[in-house]
């Protein structure tokens, strides 16, 4: 019997960028000669006590009765700094779904009571688990269309955690998550290589064949381009090698779930722009990944 069998390969490349350059222009821009000021970071331990979340509004309520419900639990990394701002925010364990935007817009607006190191406020490196509750509403759009909308339904529950070798010397990002669709001309986006490390893959999503592919036992091999951003969202997918009878729509689709612990430069989370090939494969036997 033949057996369906999807492969991911990352290709961490990019033709079209100069290595450890901003995409979007032929010359890189002017390195200013201040370099970013690199803070220490403590483990909650002895002498050190851990950040405290302070209260916050409750998300607003649903107009109606939910009848799609979506819940998860992510998990994430964040340094919590003197005076109490996340910063550094990463994925530990996403759920793979939209909810890992809320997870990262939620820990981004969150506010807290500093850790201290022997009585002063010192940052502290802390995990984070999300606990969403939320739901699927159909709503118009400008257009007039109908079109689907995540909302939370309940106020999320956060629980902080220890971070057993969270970084000791680190620069602080600070900001909210960004969360386009997508991204005019690439601003401050690399290549990987020249100080850029590459992004790290933390959560996989399988992508599936098409009923038309199936039926017609279709198979080959789809090139999409994608933009990892600084939390290690997935950015501006884009084919750039075709597949037909939908499986180009298919590749998107599993890629968009794809979660990474972000590119870094000089310390600091930088958006890279990657490569990713997703094989189609009829094999005989049992599937293989890799």
């Amino acid at each position: 019997m033949r057996t369906l069998c999807v492969v991911a390969l990352l290709v961490v490349s990019s033709a079209s960028f100069s290595d450890g350059q901003q995409a979007g222009s032929s010359t890189s821009s002017p390195e200013p000669d201040a370099q970013p000021a690199r803070v220490k970071v403590y483990a909650v331990g002895p002498g050190v006590t851990a950040p405290e979340l302070l209260p916050f509004p409750p998300p607003p309520a649903l107009a109606g009765k939910c009848k799609n419900k979506v819940d998860g639990k992510a998990v994430l990394s964040v340094i919590v700094d003197a005076a109490g701002q996340p910063h550094n925010i990463m994925f530990l364990r996403p759920v793979g779904t939209d909810l890992d935007k809320f997870a990262l817009q939620i820990v981004a607006a969150d506010r807290f009571k500093p850790g201290t190191r022997d009585g002063v406020p010192v940052a502290v490196g802390e995990s984070v688990e999300v606990n969403m509750q939320a739901c699927v509403e159909q709503v118009k759009n400008d257009a007039g269309e109908m079109t689907n909308v995540l909302q939370l339904r309940t106020k999320p529950i956060q629980t902080l955690g220890s971070l057993p070798t969270p970084q000791e010397d680190v620069v602080l990002r600070a900001g909210a998550p960004s969360l386009e669709n997508s991204i005019s001309g690439f601003p401050n986006v690399y290549r990987v290589g020249n100080g850029v490390t590459a992004p790290v893959l933390v959560h996989y999503a399988d992508a599936e064949f098409s009923d038309e592919a199936r039926r017609e036992q279709y198979q080959g091999v789809c090139l999409l381009s994608l933009i990892v951003d600084t939390k290690g969202m997935p950015q501006n997918v884009r084919v750039t090698r075709p597949l037909g009878h939908g499986l180009s729509e298919k590749a998107i689709e599993a890629v968009n779930k794809f979660r990474f612990n972000p590119a870094m430069k000089d310390g600091q989370p930088v958006s890279v722009m990657i490569n990713v090939e997703v094989a189609f494969h009829l094999f005989n036997g049992t599937p293989s990944y890799r």
